[in-house]
């Protein structure tokens, strides 16, 4: 007898007459409490399907004009050969929806700032369910591990489809790992989360469906990785693997036949260089090449198809294979389109947002912002949300700048000391944060884990100016011309270029740090800048002080080891010491060579990784690397907020947010693809 597990949110969407329809089916209660009375966060019929029952599937009536949209998809097969024989079955929050309607969302740039967007047309092999702490399948129908947690196998949907109607399976898995995230033809050198001990894995394809990761240490975390990040385990080896010249050997020919030089460059015009899942197509990238292609983008399993794509926006339509299902048996999105434009202008954004041109948004939306989207939320139709936040603004000082008298003092412990001591933490926390917030420093880790002492979280987050000209004084940072501002020990000027990316922090804050910084006598400037701009300089090493949010929660360090790696995380976020990193990424051929606390961090966050959380040689992993972080202060914390979610007043089966955070992938515990739009 299939067990299937329902939340009473989904036996009441289900009904007695559908459970009636469906013999092989009872309700398992898998965390001790009766059937029908388990708390929503534990949601879902995802944990298996109701494959055996006759919910009468039914398809979006527009499904075939959406699907003729979609350049080189064949005309559609009926909605059972769509779907795959075990569909993922999903309980909306409210009720269930109906279809059409258009989704209108806001990002940066065609890269900056699109993450929000992503997450709500994003799927993975699994996902945290919306209790942010248990993780249920997706992608992939189940999972498994053996004993020592070095092997980690898939079982997949038999009769998934790629949105070009192509079988999606294991191989599919097989190719993502062994031929894009290894290959340094495709990416220069392999992510941190796809590594154990930092050495690669194998993959074995077992069968059609099932899938096999080999590492050759433990890494219980790698599955948390799947529930929370956005590069996805899975590319469409059918279609790439074709202009992929391990895969094909005339690839480099079809591609050349095609107007590009070689096999990699095709397959890098429509995956990219990297693991960000929104680099352009070749309708942005190669608008001269692209009538020759096959398609317009390499298929996909998210909800939503990208159609059309300039400087200016993209346009979606409706997955037709998508794996999901309601528990009446419609197929999955109710949303038929979707429309993202890209606008750079902090102060545009917000005026679309305040006049409700928007259906949803929390990605560079600060908390600057909430008095005025307060005002307008009634008149123009949405809402808007405050929830706590799990990264925080964060600064870091450029250790290993290309100015050797600044990476002198930059590098001097008791500078740093001085400029967190510097910072009024409480004031930022009144007048930015409208005292919602709590000061605290970085720690890497949010929320604190319970190993963690607290003594932390306040370690030089004091209010002391005092101390902070002090230890100016001591190590030579002095004002040598009397204008009441501190030249370098060499007699050079001392001005900090604080550049902002609205997207990562907000300027008001900034603001308040650099008065701070000038009462102890550290001259500096505040320019607004947009996040490519701030990217671009950063991962140059062009940067006197990063500032961006940051902190992730214990789950993400346990798969990705990023942030306690030399530069400290990947390009989209918030980096420093960049030339230590490119020390670490050469194997020191080049760059700077890292101090030894931080080689031991490295070590340790490996260690830790394959360490059974919670146990004390866990805990004491854990310990000495906050211990290294926190002591040497790499990274400044300041206030740990909260943060708006804006969401169109129509938009339904919308829930409450556990956080406004980047964390856990953001609409992604949440189920986007249930949302609809009753207007």
């Amino acid at each position: 007898m299939r067990k299937i597990l329902l939340s009473s949110a989904a036996l009441t969407a289900i009904g007695g007459m559908a459970l009636a329809n469906c013999p092989a089916v009872t309700v398992s209660d898998p965390m001790g409490v009766a059937a029908g009375a388990f708390p929503q966060q534990y949601e879902l019929s995802e944990f298996q399907s109701l494959a055996n029952c006759d919910l009468g599937m039914s398809e979006n009536p527009d499904i075939a004009a959406l699907n003729a949209r979609i350049r080189g998809n064949p005309d559609l097969p009926a909605l059972a050969d769509r779907l795959p024989a075990e569909p993922l079955v999903v309980a909306p929050y409210d009720e269930i929806g109906k279809y059409g309607g258009v989704f209108n969302a806001l990002s940066n740039a065609t890269e900056a700032g699109t993450s929000d967007f992503m997450s709500v047309r994003h799927v993975n092999l699994v996902r945290y369910a919306d209790d942010l702490t248990t993780i249920v399948p997706n992608v992939a129908k189940s999972w498994s591990w053996n004993d020592d947690f070095t092997q980690l196998t898939f079982v997949l949907r038999e009769g998934h489809r790629w949105s070009d109607g192509q079988p999606f399976g294991a191989e599919d898995v097989e190719f993502w790992y062994e031929n894009l995230a290894l290959d340094p033809n495709v990416i220069e050198s392999p992510k941190d989360y796809v590594l154990a001990g930092g050495e690669p894995m194998t993959v074995d394809v077992i069968d059609a469906q099932t899938v096999r990761f080999n590492m050759p240490s433990p890494k219980p975390g790698f599955l948390s990785h799947f529930a929370s990040h956005y590069a996805q385990g899975f590319q469409p080896k059918h279609f790439l693997g074709q202009y992929h010249p391990a895969i094909n050997p005339d690839a480099d020919e079809l591609a050349q036949s095609l107007g590009f030089e070689g096999g990699y460059d095709l397959v890098r015009a429509y995956y990219g260089s990297s693991d960000w899942m929104d680099t352009p197509t070749p309708m942005l990238a190669h608008p001269d090449k692209v009538a020759n292609l096959p398609l317009n983008a390499a298929p996909t399993l998210e909800s939503h198809i990208v159609i059309a794509e300039s400087t200016e926006g993209r346009q979606y339509v409706t997955n037709p294979y998508y794996y999901m299902v309601d528990t009446a048996g419609n197929q999955l999105p109710y949303i038929n389109e979707m429309d993202e434009i890209f606008v750079g202008e902090s102060e545009v954004r917000l005026l679309m947002l305040m006049n409700g041109e928007v259906d949803y948004k929390a990605q560079a939306l600060q908390v600057d912002y909430v008095p005025l989207l307060l005002e307008n939320q009634e008149t123009a139709g949405f809402v808007v949300d405050l929830k706590p936040e799990i990264t925080m603004p964060t600064i870091a000082f450029n250790v290993t700048s290309e100015d050797l008298e600044k990476r002198k003092v930059f590098g001097d412990l008791r500078f740093r000391q001085a400029m967190s001591v510097a910072i009024n933490r409480d004031e930022i926390n009144e007048v930015a944060l409208f005292g919602l917030g709590a000061p605290q420093q970085y720690i890497g880790f949010s929320p604190t884990p319970d190993f963690i002492t607290p003594e932390w979280e306040q370690h030089y987050a004091q209010f002391d100016a005092e101390l902070a000209r002090s230890l100016l004084d001591e190590i030579g940072v002095v004002d040598l011309d009397g204008d009441g501002m501190r030249e370098l020990p060499n007699g050079d000027p001392l001005t900090l270029n604080l550049q902002v990316a609205t997207q990562g922090i907000s300027i008001n804050i900034v603001e308040l740090v650099g008065q701070n910084w000038r009462d102890v006598g550290i001259n500096n400037t505040v320019k607004e800048v947009t996040t490519d701009e701030y990217r671009s300089s950063q991962s140059s090493n062009q940067l006197d002080v990063s500032l961006f949010e940051k902190s992730v929660p214990l789950s993400v360090v346990l798969g990705n080891a990023e942030i306690f790696i030399p530069p400290f995380d990947n390009y989209f976020n918030m980096r420093t010491a960049m030339l230590w990193g490119e020390y670490v990424e050469s194997d020191g051929t080049a760059g700077v060579e890292p101090p030894d606390y931080v080689k031991q961090m490295m070590e340790d966050v490996r260690a830790f990784q394959a360490t059974p959380v919670g146990t004390p040689e866990s805990d004491a992993l854990a310990l000495r690397l906050v211990e290294n972080m926190t002591g040497n202060l790499l990274f400044i914390g300041t206030v740990k907020g909260q943060q708006p979610i804006y969401r169109n007043a129509a938009l339904k089966n919308f829930t409450q947010f556990r956080t406004a955070s980047y964390a856990f992938y953001r609409t992604y515990p949440y189920r986007p693809s249930q949302w609809f739009l009753d207007e």
